[in-house]
């Protein structure tokens, strides 16, 4: 007789995964992206697709559809009469699949 229970895919949290997720984007286009499954985070600059989604299974017990990502280039600025330059930004927007959902505790 065959076994017809699916085995659940457990992620298990391991250190290299902890730190690929920096935090949530809290903007407003990010808290719109909520109402159609999706959710932002800022992720480390050499972060794969893969890596990201097992991060997230893993951090929120979740399962993830899909993963798009962005670099935004950093700005040259002036601070206090310096010259200098904000750091490049890695985002990943997540989408989730049906019926699931992250709190990522941002208010906007």
């Amino acid at each position: 007789m065959a076994k017809t229970a699916k085995k659940q895919d457990k992620v298990a949290l391991t250190p290299e995964l902890a730190d690929v997720i920096r935090g949530p984007v809290v903007t407003e286009k990010a808290a719109l992206g909520s109402q159609h499954g999706q959710v932002s985070f800022k992720v480390s600059l050499d972060a794969t697709k893969p890596q990201i989604k097992r991060a997230v299974e893993a951090l929120f017990e979740v399962k993830v559809k899909a993963v798009n990502t962005t670099i935004t280039q950093g700005k040259a600025k002036v601070f206090k009469g310096k010259r200098g330059r904000r750091s490049d930004v890695k985002k990943a927007i997540i989408t989730l699949v049906e019926g699931q959902m992250i709190d990522t505790g941002a208010k906007i």
